[in-house]
């Protein structure tokens, strides 16, 4: 349960968010009227807002990964949901939170890392841009994931079956799914994506999350068949993911820097499907945006 009094408040004309320094997680985002458009964290269904992953995307085989002949130990997604960042600049419309090493981190990633998470909103969007810096000696082996789960239905009028997705590009390619266990099947399934649209059936989840491994789009929007709709921009994303517990009223829209490990994975952290590599000094940025659109 987040501490209200701990919530940061930023605002534009378009839109007002409130994040959680814990997790740097994106608690509330309204359009100009005050609708939700973010889900409320019901904890019966799922506490989760928006979370933050870090430095792992999804679960690793039996819970543990392998670097340099030591086994180390990560919870599905990673610390960084679970950590309390620090608030280090806040504006009317923007705020920065940053997660650094430290002795509890080391333990179980031992990178010498800082983390800045970014809201910034203009108008009717909010960016949320995650920079990951290794202030280390050696290449440091990362992934990052946006988790944000928006209503479904959003609050235009619109029914919950008459909610789409569409693409920016044609979706052929097959799509993957995961293992009881959390694990990335080898076997790719037939995309239930028609042309560039997807109808959202809660049918789509029963077998957990829907993944995107072979993107063509770099954008999709969501919403109803008719009123506004959310845009949402991923640039760099190589990987998405979908995913809602059947019937509930949100749908998670997964921009990915990484996966879960292959069924059966027991290779080197940094040669793990997904991950990135940051040298030394060197800083990596992620990003997302959602941009409510009005026509």
């Amino acid at each position: 349960m987040a501490d209200k009094a701990e919530l940061v408040s930023i605002a534009s004309t378009g839109l007002s968010a409130q994040v959680d320094p814990l997790g740097a997680q994106l608690f509330a985002l309204r359009d100009s009227h005050s609708q939700d458009l973010l889900w409320n964290g019901d904890p019966a269904i799922w506490a989760s807002r928006a979370p933050i992953l870090f430095p792992i995307v999804g679960e690793l085989n039996q819970g543990v990964y392998r670097l340099d002949g030591q086994i180390f130990h990560l919870p599905r997604h990673g610390l960084a949901r679970r950590r309390r960042f620090e608030l280090v600049d806040a504006a009317a419309s923007s705020a920065c939170f940053r997660l650094s090493a430290d002795g509890e981190t080391w333990g179980v990633y031992p990178f010498d890392f800082v983390l800045d998470v970014e809201f910034s909103l203009a108008g009717e969007t909010l960016t949320l841009a995650a920079s990951i810096s290794n202030q280390g000696e050696s290449a440091m082996p990362a992934s990052f994931g946006f988790h944000p789960a928006f209503l479904w239905p959003l609050p235009y009028g619109q029914i919950r079956s008459d909610h789409v997705i569409r693409f920016e590009q044609i979706e052929a390619a097959p799509i993957r799914r995961l293992s009881g266990a959390g694990l990335l099947m080898p076997a790719a399934e037939t995309t239930p994506v028609i042309g560039n649209e997807l109808r959202l059936t809660d049918t789509l989840f029963v077998d957990d999350v829907v993944i995107f491994d072979q993107l063509a789009s770099r954008s999709l929007t969501y919403g109803g068949q008719e009123g506004p709709r959310l845009k949402i921009d991923f640039n760099g994303a190589p990987y998405l993911g979908l995913w809602t517990k059947p019937g509930a009223p949100f749908i998670c829209i997964e921009p990915w820097e990484g996966v879960a490990d292959p069924e059966g994975y027991a290779g080197d952290f940094r040669a793990k499907p997904g991950m990135m590599t940051i040298e030394p000094g060197a800083t990596r940025r992620v990003a997302m945006s959602v941009t409510l659109e009005l026509d």
